[in-house]
């Protein structure tokens, strides 16, 4: 019987001004779930509930069986969380922060932190405050990947770094998940790393989860076609996933065996995707 990692269910969180209004979707054990959407959708939201950072108004967040609101602070060992902003002492140097970081985690892997300071580059005699943001980000990552945790939790994380280190952290990710019972949750603007990157995406729009599916799944049974609004209109609604109206008419993602004959359709991407299911048009 397949496990979650992550289940969340019915998830709502009010603000002024916005609602995260009953969000439900699992990680499951071994995979990579991406979480997609604007600013603003929810996504952080999400995260600092998951992580007990927030208080949820109602809904359930289960990891590794337990549930949140009454789970033993230990299950924090097995979690790996870098956030968009890395709260790390200031003063603080790398080492130093190593240090600190050796009497929190009873699994502190001091040899593999030092090795991704070297591989990540970051100066290890520079307070925290002095370092660039994007240094501060591979320091966080540094941390996360050295104390042996089972579920990595990731906002925004690779946002400000240059292609050569973001690579390297999807290629640590991807290793990570080949390990038994290793998964990851992770929000990014960047849809092109999420598209190598994940085994689930999730959509969140304006604090609800439009769509949570399987990358492959979107991949195989939906095309993106293109055509006139009457012919759009003339499939079955419940095969059209979203569409949108464009200065050169309809485009829409459509399930594979309902595109009629006279609309050719092409395989879509997550990009793609994440720009026709935030159009507000239709």
């Amino acid at each position: 019987m397949e496990q979650n990692a992550v289940e969340i269910t019915n998830l709502c969180k009010e603000y002024p001004g916005f609602l995260l209004d009953h969000v439900s979707f699992q990680v499951p054990d071994g995979c990579i779930v991406g979480l997609v959407g604007k600013n603003g959708a929810g996504k952080s939201t999400t995260l600092r509930l998951l992580l007990n950072l927030l208080k949820a108004d109602a809904g359930k967040v289960k990891v590794f069986g337990q549930d949140m609101k009454a789970a033993n602070p230990q299950i924090f060992e097995d979690i790996g969380v870098v956030l968009d902003r890395v709260g790390l002492p200031m003063t603080l140097n790398a080492v130093q922060i190593g240090k600190v970081m050796a009497e929190a985690y009873t699994q502190w892997d001091a040899r593999q932190y030092e090795a991704y300071l070297r591989q990540f580059e970051i100066p290890t005699n520079k307070k925290f405050m002095d370092l660039s943001n994007g240094t501060q980000m591979k320091l966080g990552l540094a941390i996360a990947f050295s104390h042996k945790a089972k579920l990595l939790v990731l906002d925004e994380a690779t946002n400000g770094l240059d292609p050569v280190v973001r690579d390297q952290v999807n290629e640590i990710l991807m290793d990570f998940t080949r390990e038994e019972h290793h998964s990851v949750l992770i929000s990014s603007h960047i849809v092109s790393d999420l598209e190598k990157l994940c085994d689930y995406i999730a959509f969140l729009h304006e604090g609800k989860l439009s769509l949570f599916e399987e990358k492959d799944v979107l991949a195989n049974e939906y095309l993106l076609v293109h055509g006139r609004s009457e012919q759009i209109d003339a499939i079955p609604a419940e095969a059209v996933l979203k569409r949108r109206e464009t200065g050169y008419g309809t485009e829409a993602v459509v399930r594979r065996e309902s595109v009629p004959a006279d609309l050719s359709g092409e395989r879509v991407g997550i990009e793609e995707l994440f720009v026709i299911m935030e159009d507000k048009t239709r």
